[in-house]
């Protein structure tokens, strides 16, 4: 047996032990101690060093339309633009060729790949310079992040500085979150950086739909964006793609069939260039969200490409410095599916960088619709409310008609229809200006006075200021049931609807609206087109300053506006002319469906009804002589008001005469008779006292009353006042003098009234006298003329004369 050890050698063993022990601490917490201190040098480089993320404010931005599709793209603070996409976004063909062609490692490696860098420092080596510098994906992305101007790419001291930062990457960021910013920020050269960017610059196309020599394409192009440019360089494009699809054939990863098929796909790419649809809405959108990289918009870019270049063509012909603006709204969503802010974005002469989609102009005679329904809902009208179409005075106030013509008698649905102003102001009297402001105010349609300035008459007419993206809001109301609403350019803006009619109402003055012909056509005639019904109408403001056309449809509202952004007027263009043929293109060029043109039913409350002349009632059987003249009205919950009562009565009140009449002879009786009569008691309708020039001989007498018996003392009902005119005959023919190339010009006076008098020529308000003040006009144009003379009380004359040429 082996003897047992000694103390002494015991003793030597534990001593020799002690200082292995000592010398294996010290060791350890030397490695300790310098793996503290590395790690804090490391911390401290980190902060010193900080990863030079992109900040949001250094960003660019890109809008889009409904479909992603670029509609114009803002550059970052060094001219660069770019389309942020998400990886799941992006067509896995290309990542399957990003990652196998650039960095095959790139879910497992920790920034760098060590037998890459072995094999590129050995070529390095070899050959004195760098050949290839083992880059994986992480430090790519950390030379984009950090690149130094006047620096080589491939310098030993940007390459450590790259394998550092890659190192810094995975340390703060995930494998998806360094792949994002690759897939954002990797050069594709010009000023596009991202593989979104550039495959709708290059390709028009998004990264999703890209296919295997696409995908090989924009894998292979980050490499020398310059010299492999597809739009200037397409041979040497294509032989660095065809180098990406031999890579993946050789890795199995795609197909030999794929890849021949890849082969055989030239290499076209479109001219770089950043997109520009409808920039002032993307311009404007941008303003609003100024931190966000991606806007989405509701417009619709096919229609917005269509409209663009329908606006453009439309317009070259007009005068320089004319604008347009157009915007189309889906009715159900609110949501603008086209948005044309000038005629031609960036043109100076036109100054094409104002949005006239939110500009405030003159409305024109665009607001009147919504008067009359406003009036429909008060109950102080119906479709064929009597109005008289003629020279009337409302304070100081004294409005003309566009054509300075007059039309006499007329009903509601006409007036509007006919876009006539005294009735319009006659109406807006009795609502009250402040109150229909009101109302449009809380329907969106906020106007813009002049300082010091209220709610007045005038605004029925474009004295005040409106927004085209109010009106189209609002006249979408006459198919959305009254309800008028705020226009959504982006699909989470929130939707802000107000009731501005009933739905009665708003079906009563659209089915007003839609029976106004378009121009070229007959009123109530077939369409065999079968094209859509159009709620439509035309304003011009004074002076020729704004043309206007606002048309609604079953599915679409369409505004339309023309004019000069500095408000210089333009003569001879006005809404009908110049806006509404647009309008009709427009509409006739959105989506068909199912409905657009077929008529609706009225809602509850709406009844078509029977009404007379010139009561505005419905006729009695009991006396069939106050019905003069029969009309089919549209009545709101059965309210069927009265002609409305003359503002100042002066010779008789409009309504109905009653009176006591010899039963035989028809006489009129007063109450006191030198001889005893068979008595009846009748009654007559009548007219307002203006309305009597432009009424027939045969109703004019209906409306009189019959002749005082000669044994009656007088009753105080003749005491009508006649006017003569006097300076020119009835039938006379009137001529120049011989030799004379000066205008035929005549001095005529009213005699018989002391009130103040308006002459018309030919149904046209031509100027004004006082009592029996003289009148001087220029009779020059040849041809047959009528001359009335019109006092404030209602009497009046009228003569016939021809002046030869």
């Amino acid at each position: 047996m082996p003897s047992a050890p000694s103390a002494s050698a015991v003793d030597t063993a534990c001593a020799a032990a002690v200082p292995r022990r000592t010398r294996l601490r010290r060791r350890l917490l030397q490695t300790l101690l310098l793996a503290l201190s590395l790690l804090t040098a490391t911390m401290l480089l980190d902060l010193l060093f900080p990863l030079p993320l992109p900040q949001p404010r250094d960003a660019g931005a890109v809008v889009v339309a409904a479909d992603g599709t670029p509609l114009r793209a803002f550059a970052d603070r060094d001219g660069v633009w770019r389309y942020p996409v998400e990886a799941s976004k992006v067509s896995p063909l290309y990542l399957q060729a990003l990652l196998n062609y650039e960095d095959r490692w790139f879910w497992k490696h920790p920034g760098i790949n060590p037998l890459a860098m072995l094999r590129a420092a050995g070529q390095w080596l070899r050959s004195g310079r760098v050949v290839s510098g083992g880059s994986t994906l992480t430090m790519q992305v950390a030379r984009i992040l950090d690149a130094r101007p006047g620096e080589g790419r491939r310098s030993l001291g940007a390459k450590l500085r790259q394998v550092l930062r890659a190192l810094q990457l995975e340390a703060h960021l995930s494998k998806r979150e360094i792949l994002a910013l690759y897939l954002d920020r990797a050069p594709f050269g010009g000023t596009v950086e991202g593989v979104e960017a550039a495959s709708w610059a290059y390709l028009g196309k998004p990264s999703a739909r890209l296919s295997h020599a696409e995908a090989a394409l924009l894998t292979v192009l980050p490499q020398s964006p310059s010299r492999l440019r597809p739009d200037r360089e397409p041979e040497r494009a294509r032989i660095a793609r065809d180098k990406v699809l031999a890579r993946m054939a050789a890795l199995r990863v795609w197909t030999p069939a794929q890849v021949a098929d890849a082969r055989v796909e030239p290499v076209v790419a479109r001219s770089l260039q950043p997109p520009r649809y409808a920039p002032l809405l993307a311009q404007r959108l941008r303003s609003q969200d100024p931190k966000a990289a991606r806007i989405v918009s509701t417009v619709d870019l096919e229609l917005q490409r269509t409209l663009e270049d329908r606006v453009s063509a439309y317009f070259s012909t007009l005068p320089e410095r004319t604008s347009a603006a157009l915007l189309v709204v889906d009715n159900a969503s609110l949501e603008a599916r086209a948005y044309v802010g000038s005629v031609t974005f960036g043109d100076a002469a036109r100054l094409g960088h104002v949005d006239m989609v939110q500009a405030w102009r003159s409305p024109g005679s665009t607001l009147k619709p919504f008067l009359y329904g406003l009036a429909l809902d008060d109950g102080l009208i119906h479709s064929e409310s009597l109005f008289v179409d003629a020279p009337q005075a409302f304070g100081g106030y004294r409005p003309g008609n566009f054509d300075a013509a007059f039309n006499g008698p007329v009903g509601a649905a006409t007036a509007l229809r006919l876009s006539l102003n005294v009735p319009a102001v006659d109406l807006l009297e009795r609502v009250g200006p402040s109150r229909f402001s009101a109302r449009l105010a809380h329907a969106g349609i906020d106007l813009h006075w002049p300082r010091g300035a209220a709610p007045n008459l005038a605004m029925i007419l474009g004295g005040t200021g409106a927004r085209l993206e109010d009106l189209v809001g609002a006249y979408a109301a006459f198919n959305r049931n009254g309800v008028a609403g705020r226009v959504r350019y982006r699909a989470d803006a929130p939707r802000l609807d107000r009731r501005l009619l009933s739905p009665g109402a708003a079906w009563i003055v659209r089915e007003i609206l839609e029976a106004n012909p378009r121009p070229g056509s007959v009123e109530q005639t077939f369409d065999p087109q079968g094209r859509p019904r159009v709620a439509w109408k035309t304003g011009t403001s004074y002076g020729f300053r704004d043309a206007w056309a606002l048309g609604s449809t079953r599915h679409y509202t369409v505004g339309v506006w023309v004019g000069r952004p500095d408000g210089t007027p333009l003569p001879g263009q006005y809404g009908a002319v110049t806006a509404l043929p647009l309008l009709f293109e427009v509409v006739d060029s959105l989506p068909r469906q199912r409905g657009d043109a077929a008529l609706r039913p009225p809602p509850r409350g709406v009844e078509q009804i029977e009404v007379c002349w010139p009561l505005g009632l419905p006729p009695d059987p009991q006396a069939p002589g106050l019905c003069q003249r029969r009309m089919q009205a549209w009545t709101l919950d059965g309210s069927v008001p009265p002609t409305f009562a003359e503002r100042d009565a002066r010779l008789w009140s409009a309504g109905v005469e009653r009176f006591e009449a010899d039963a035989d002879s028809g006489l009129r009786l007063s109450a006191e008779c030198a001889r005893p009569h068979r008595r009846e008691a009748r009654e007559i309708a009548r007219w307002p006292a203006l309305a009597s020039p432009w009424l027939p001989a045969q109703t004019r007498r209906a409306s009189q009353l019959p002749a005082l018996a000669p044994d009656c003392s007088d009753d105080g009902r003749d005491a009508v006042e006649e006017l003569r005119i006097e300076g020119i005959d009835d039938q006379a023919t009137l001529a120049r003098a011989p030799g004379s190339q000066a205008p035929l010009r005549l001095s005529v006076r009213a005699l018989g009234s002391d009130a103040r008098v308006r002459w018309l020529l030919d149904g046209r308000l031509i100027g004004e006298s006082q009592g029996r003040g003289r009148f001087e006009h220029d009779f020059g144009e040849p041809g047959e003329h009528v001359l009335t003379a019109l006092a404030d009380t209602g009497a009046w004359s009228r003569v016939r004369f021809k002046v030869l040429r």
